[in-house]
């Protein structure tokens, strides 16, 4: 007698699990363009929030970068790992929401604990740089691997849909990268860049959430309500806690976080301070006062270069609070100052708050130095200054040896070039870079205070100076000892013993940074 055995159904679990309605093509390209283009919004303008504390070097703009790619790495990773385990369209909208908060959030947690953890030691660098971008960039790199699983019902279309859906993305940060270099750090703060992009991505984030609850509910939550209140709740805090935050900067620029603070014991006297550091100092009623000890090497390079009092044609690479130039065109009458300042933010600075007045007799070219000098006539400046600085290190194009060899070309037979240098620990940067502008120049000579040059003080400014005739050593010593710090000066065999076989600097190999860095 034979029997048959009934059919039974699979165990639910065994079922292929329901179809996973994807978004329309115009949704899901608008959602991985706008995602993609904040998380290039929020890596270009994490360098100028953190730069106020930490500086800005190569290490810094690394960690940004590296931190950068870290996050979107880790929120791609689990925006996947998410997508394959629920249904992606309820995640969406959080996601955006969060990352909003987030990001209004980076604000106030960078300005309080940037005056922790000010200066460029390597732990400060990366924990403030995880700040300011690793939790919104993670946040919203998991939207792509999240829209991209919507969008992959037909298998035999995997590739295009990858492929389109990850060029669209790619878009998207190429469009925010250039748009926030080349247009919105020049028109906007860094807080309003900052809490724009916050916005934005709640907007979004919401109007994605009413979407789904209008289509198919999809985007109703458990909790949904509680979670709302709490994300508004949370975002109202990180508003609430920016504007109490401290704020390093009197105003942005393309370039710095500026401010100028008064001298309490000077009535007249101002420093420019850049990103945390003091660049300048500037009396108000009285521009031959220098305050810091390398522009007094300056000026008394400077007194020695011609006769006393009379007029020179001079050229300044860097102008900051322009102290320089109204040293030389009141104690040289009839001077013709021409300042080379790449931000123009620091000249309109400098006359609103440094009392700067331009004329026929001071110009300010905005641009970069290395491209305007090019442009400079041979043999038309009797006096040349290099005071060009990145936060504190110069920049590495005004460092090189083909950079000496146009300072040549435009100093007049007989003209003398000033470059100020900061260095620290072993002074590899100082040695290398007398060793560069030694190249290009017959005669060259180091300012710099002894105990710098003994290794007892860790970090000083230095002042190369360099001719094609001799130098008036004996003139310029006698001069730097009516200074009230003592300083020496370096020439002929002593600053050949202290260059020894330095690295002389080229536009192909000029590792600034590295040089500065080393122990």
């Amino acid at each position: 007698m034979s029997s048959s055995t009934p059919d039974v159904a699979a165990p639910a679990a065994d079922a292929d699990p329901p179809p996973v309605r994807a978004l329309p093509n115009g949704l899901a390209a608008f959602l991985v363009f706008f995602s993609s283009g904040a998380v290039l919004v929020l890596e270009t303008v994490a360098l100028r929030l953190i730069g106020p504390y930490v500086g800005v070097t190569l290490q810094v703009t690394s960690a940004v970068i590296g931190v950068a790619l870290g996050a979107i790495a880790y929120g791609a990773w689990a925006g996947g790992w998410l997508a394959d385990r629920w249904d992606p369209r309820p995640m969406l909208a959080p996601a955006l929401l969060l990352s909003g908060i987030a990001t209004a959030v980076t604000l106030p947690m960078v300005r309080y604990a940037g005056e922790v953890l000010r200066g460029s030691a390597v732990s400060a660098v990366l924990l403030l740089t995880a700040l300011a971008v690793f939790v919104p960039a993670m946040l919203l790199s998991a939207v792509t691997p999240l829209v991209v699983k919507l969008q992959l019902a037909d298998l035999r279309r995997t590739g295009q849909v990858v492929g389109k859906l990850s060029g669209i993305g790619t878009l998207g940060g190429i469009t925010a990268t250039l748009a926030t270099g080349f247009v919105l750090v020049a028109a906007l703060t860094s807080t309003t860049i900052v809490l724009a992009t916050a916005v934005a991505l709640g907007v979004v984030g919401i109007g994605l959430w009413f979407y789904f609850r209008r289509q198919d509910g999809a985007g109703k939550l458990p909790g949904a309500s509680k979670l709302r209140a709490g994300l508004a709740v949370v975002g109202l805090i990180g508003a609430g806690l920016t504007t109490v935050a401290p704020n390093p900067c009197d105003i942005e620029t393309a370039y710095h976080c500026a401010s100028v603070d008064p001298d309490p014991a000077r009535p007249d006297g101002r420093s420019l301070v850049l990103n945390s550091a003091q660049h300048s100092y500037v009396d108000l009623a009285d521009p031959t006062h220098l305050e810091f000890a390398y522009t007094q090497w300056f000026g008394g390079v400077s007194d020695v270069a011609a006769p006393p009092g009379a007029r020179v044609d001079a050229l300044h690479i860097g102008g900051g609070g322009f102290t320089m130039p109204r040293y030389l065109a009141a104690t040289r009458p009839g001077t013709d100052n021409v300042v080379f300042e790449i931000d123009g933010g620091l000249v309109d600075l400098s006359r609103e708050k440094l009392g700067l007045t331009t004329g026929p007799q001071l110009r300010a070219e905005v641009g970069d130095a290395r491209m305007l000098l090019v442009e400079e006539p041979s043999a038309s400046r009797d006096v040349i200054v290099g005071d060009a600085f990145g936060h504190l290190v110069v920049p590495w194009h005004l460092a090189t040896r083909e950079m000496a060899a146009e300072v040549g070309r435009v100093l007049r037979p007989g003209g003398v070039y000033m470059q100020n240098v900061i260095d620290y620990g072993q002074l590899r940067f100082i040695r290398s870079e007398a060793a560069t502008v030694a190249a290009e120049f017959a005669n060259v000579a180091l300012i710099a205070p002894p105990a710098a040059l003994s290794g007892d003080r860790n970090g000083s400014n230095f002042v190369i100076v360099a001719s094609d005739a001799p130098l008036p050593l004996e003139a310029l010593r006698t001069r730097l000892d009516e200074l009230p710090e003592p300083v020496r000066v370096l020439a002929g065999a002593e600053f050949d013993e202290f260059v020894g076989g330095a690295l002389v600097l080229t536009d192909d190999f000029a590792p600034v940074d590295q040089l500065l860095g080393a122990a």
